[in-house]
């Protein structure tokens, strides 16, 4: 009851709560506006909307959170990957041949585990460019949201913010590394991965595989959560190379160091990387070097190379040029990955790889033994590829050709050079 004396005007009341809503209101629009965005994506989700990372005109990114969403994204990747696969049913189908001619496999797992992937990093960070291995369907978009906060393991090992323009940035995004092995049930071979580049050049690499539930993580010049192992054998070395193209590389590796030397196929960039470092995965096997000598795109290759590069190892293309993470998502050079090595050393032991891939003449046309060849590194049989027959441009002062027949084309003796290497169809 008002004191005697005093009477309250209606009109006067209502003129005064409206007052106190409109003060309300400014102070809360625009927190309610922030949330309410999250539920649109379009390229520009309001998920990203507190902090630098998604300021409307690219702003900055912490490059500490950006790591964050990174392992969280392989970690769900994974667990597609993993779901898929026990469900055993695939959706097998080809999306076209490799350039060595093998088919290009996609599976359910790729496209759900590239769906998680991919969302959750561009809800997080609408600003930054995105690559992907596998298409992203608009119909199919979703938004996947992230708490902000940074795991205590990150923390211990960057205390501090590292804020990069966001425009500079790139992240590049294998969902399931080793389609082919995945499909075969080769599970130990399947990662999934993350890279994020700055200015071409990478920085944080996340590797996880999905069924020993193993996450190895670094950023260069901040910290990691895997470590080189304490000794690596440079003289007989255990290479690491495609299951698809062991015999080409092991021609060239023995007579280069020696017939000590250990070959171990497997399959997928990821694993091949994991197995230089010390990983508590019994099913990882160990390697000294990683070599490839045929084209590869760059999210097979993007985490692993930050990795190697953050924990002092080198991931060069053959010729042992770095490698960009701009441009073209593929790489011409092949590629050589070791750490706690003389890399340049181990480049220059290795002068004619790059030759027997890509660039090769008629790389996978039958052949026939020429009478007019004295010498030979390995035994050659009727009906070898040309990628099984490798003669290093050492040994071409050995092979007793004519010069009418050494030429940088086929010709119609059958026998040709291309790039310092000696072929015959």
């Amino acid at each position: 009851m008002a004191p005697m004396g005093i009477r309250l005007s209606p009109l006067g009341v209502a003129v005064f709560c409206l007052l106190g809503l409109g003060v309300l209101y400014h102070l809360y629009s625009g927190f309610l506006a922030g949330r309410f965005s999250l539920f649109g994506l379009g390229g520009e989700p309001g998920g990203g909307a507190a902090g630098p990372a998604a300021s409307a005109d690219g702003g900055t990114v912490d490059l500490r959170e950006m790591l964050a969403v990174s392992v969280l994204a392989a970690v769900r990747g994974g667990e597609e990957v993993r779901r898929v696969r026990e469900s055993n049913v695939l959706h097998e189908k080809s999306k076209g041949k490799t350039r060595e001619g093998a088919d290009d496999k996609m599976t359910s797992g790729d496209v759900l585990s590239n769906r998680k992937m991919f969302y959750l990093l561009k809800t997080a960070f609408p600003s930054v460019q995105i690559n992907t291995e596998e298409h992203v369907d608009a119909a199919d978009q979703e938004v996947i949201l992230w708490d902000r906060k940074i795991p205590e393991d990150i923390l211990k090992e960057i205390a501090t913010p590292q804020e990069v323009p966001a425009e500079s940035v790139t992240v590049w995004i294998d969902p399931l590394d080793a389609t082919q092995e995945y499909t075969e049930d080769l599970r130990k071979y399947v990662t999934t991965m993350v890279c994020v580049a700055v200015n071409g050049k990478p920085v944080l690499g996340v590797i996880h595989k999905p069924f020993s539930e193993y996450t190895a993580w670094a950023m260069v010049d901040g910290g990691a959560n895997v470590k080189a192992r304490t000794s690596y054998n440079e003289k007989t070395p255990r290479i690491v190379v495609s299951r698809s193209h062991s015999g080409m590389v092991k021609q060239v590796a023995l007579q280069t160091f020696g017939n000590q030397t250990t070959i171990i196929p497997a399959g997928g960039a990821g694993y091949k990387v994991l197995a230089l470092l010390d990983v508590p995965d019994k099913n990882q096997e160990k390697a000294d070097l990683y070599i490839h000598v045929t084209y590869i795109k760059k999210w097979d290759i993007c985490a692993g190379n930050a990795i190697l590069k953050a924990l002092g190892g080198h991931m060069t293309t053959l010729s042992g040029e770095e490698i960009s993470y701009t441009g073209s998502d593929g790489i011409e050079g092949g590629l050589l990955a070791s750490i706690r090595m003389n890399h340049q050393a181990l480049v220059r032991k290795l002068p004619d790889l790059e030759k027997t891939g890509h660039k090769t003449l008629y790389q996978d046309t039958p052949m026939r033994k020429p009478s007019c060849v004295r010498q030979m590194i390995s035994p050659i049989n009727t009906g070898d590829t040309a990628s099984q027959v490798i003669f290093r441009s050492a040994s071409l002062q050995r092979l007793h050709l004519s010069s009418q027949i050494i030429s940088s084309k086929p010709s119609s003796s059958s026998v040709f050079s291309y790039g310092g290497i000696v072929y015959w169809r």
